[in-house]
């Protein structure tokens, strides 16, 4: 080999190790953090992050159990340092101050092409407009609408669905729920008709996926200008929607014959969201951005959080079992006498603890957003003491922190919805502890809407069916920036006799 060459790589070598060992000044009392297990030389954890998600959260959580509350540097080549974290007191301090930790340029670089200016992508006033046009979208009166009229509406015919499906057939109960959520959804927000089988609804599953894909891969940029075809498509489909949406809602409001009337009291509340977005954005393809961030959200972590509830009640009949307990008792206070037409608006968070408890335990194990990420905008010290230079990246594994033995005792890993309940009845943790709806300015918008769906979808059908796993396979997630289930969940559904 020719000594220029060798004097190169031995540079580019040695270049490496100091930016990834020795070039970091990211600090602790004055020493630097710990790394975790499998680092490597010149690659550092790089490689590490290039395996499957489910092999990903293992390892994150192996981290959590020898690392504790402690923070810990992590470090890919190209890329800035990062820290994860575990102590729920230096996520409250992240979470509270959006001042210093934002999205950052590492996050939005990543994500732009399938979120643009939409919430989950943006911060400063742009993020308050959009997110006071979810206020008013999710407001109380408009809750109520959901739940006496509109969910009852489209479970019925999920409902109905499951009952005409032929005798010994599988159904695949995420595709049940992503039906359900993304009608709902998109009636409610935008005045659309959206069924999950609709190409728009594939496209974005991929877009996600592949997005997902680009903050484990450093080298991103150049594998997408040989393997990126089918992503590029797959934005492309998803932008043209979002377009549409739009301009269905300004041809709605333009034209007097077809407006809609949005009338409190006669419960409806369609096209509500889009129709706020208009009025406090006047760039239409943002506008268009906002409405796929806010449709992807609403259909997206609801869907999958129930299909994971079937799944763990699948396999703990006796948890099944007390929610029908709970479901008679309800049932004993209500004036029916044919359950066959029973308005599923009965069944509510307030009156339904264990149902609850069920759904928050799933979050826990399962919570629809493994993994959240900030950046340092000024130099910043946690309060745990570690210093963080501008522009460090944050890391914090919500599906690790879920399996804490600190702060959810030895059986962290067991699914136990009485952790849930004292007396009967409900209890909470923080949004530090249990970051699965996020925390602070950012709290999603969405929680109440969620529990109120997941209660009446998960009392109406463990009420009305009979469910049997196909066999007895552990489920794992896809690749996707959420946690939708690898290959769904087949099952068997027989009509119950109530």
């Amino acid at each position: 080999m020719h000594p220029a060459t060798v004097l190169l790589t031995c540079s580019f070598i040695l270049l490496i190790a100091f930016y990834l060992f020795g070039g970091s000044k990211i600090r602790r009392n004055g020493q630097a953090l710990r790394r975790p297990p499998n680092t490597l030389p010149l690659a550092g954890n790089g490689i590490l992050f290039l395996q499957a998600r489910h092999k990903l959260f293992s390892w994150f959580v192996k981290c959590e159990r020898q690392f504790g509350f402690e923070t810990f540097q992590i470090s890919v080549p190209t890329l800035p340092p990062g820290v994860v974290i575990n102590d729920p007191k230096n996520l409250e301090f992240v979470l509270k101050n959006e001042g210093i930790f934002s999205k950052g340029e590492f996050f939005k670089r990543r994500s732009w092409d399938l979120f643009g200016n939409g919430i989950i992508n943006t911060d400063g006033e742009l993020w308050k407009v959009q997110r006071k046009a979810g206020l008013q979208f999710l407001s109380n009166t408009n809750l109520k609408a959901l739940t006496d009229v509109a969910l009852p509406k489209y479970l019925d015919d999920s409902i109905q669905g499951l009952k005409e499906s032929k005798e010994g057939s599988v159904i695949d109960l995420e595709d049940t729920f992503h039906e359900l959520t993304t009608i709902l959804f998109g009636f409610l927000a935008f005045n659309v008709e959206i069924h999950n089988s609709h190409p728009f609804s594939r496209a974005f599953d991929f877009a996600s996926g592949a997005t997902c894909e680009r903050f484990q891969n450093p080298l991103w940029q150049v594998t997408e200008i040989f393997f990126g075809g089918e992503f590029r498509k797959s934005v492309a489909q998803v932008k043209a929607f979002g377009s549409m949406i739009v301009s269905n809602a300004i041809q709605t409001k333009q034209n007097k014959e077809k407006e809609t009337k949005l009338d409190p009291s006669s419960g409806d509340m369609s096209g509500s969201l889009i129709n706020s977005l208009l009025d406090s954005i006047d760039d239409h393809r943002m506008v268009a951005d906002a409405a796929l961030n806010y449709l992807s959200a609403g259909r997206d972590t609801t869907a999958q959080a129930l299909t994971w509830t079937f799944y763990l009640l699948m396999r703990n009949p006796s948890q099944l079992e007390s929610i029908r307990q709970e479901i008679s008792a309800v049932l004993k206070t209500e004036p029916i006498r044919d359950h066959a037409k029973l308005n599923t608006a009965v069944f509510r968070p307030a009156s339904m603890p264990y149902v609850m408890a069920v759904f928050y335990e799933t979050l826990r194990l399962y919570p629809p957003v493994p993994f959240e990420m900030k950046q340092c905008e000024q130099a910043t010290t946690l309060p745990d003491g570690t210093f963080l230079p501008q522009h460090t990246i944050l890391i914090w594994c919500t599906w690790a922190m879920n399996r804490s033995q600190l702060i959810w005792g030895e059986d962290a890993d067991m699914f136990k919805p009485e952790r849930w309940l004292e007396n009967g009845n409900l209890i909470s943790k923080t949004a530090f502890e249990f970051p699965v709806f996020n925390g602070g300015p950012r709290t999603c918008l969405g929680k109440k809407m969620a529990e109120l769906v997941a209660v009446q979808v998960i009392a109406t059908l463990v009420f009305k069916f009979d469910f049997k796993a196909v066999d007895d396979q552990e489920r794992i997630s896809k690749n996707s920036l959420t946690l939708p289930m690898e290959g769904g969940l087949p099952c068997y559904v027989s009509t119950r006799s109530t």
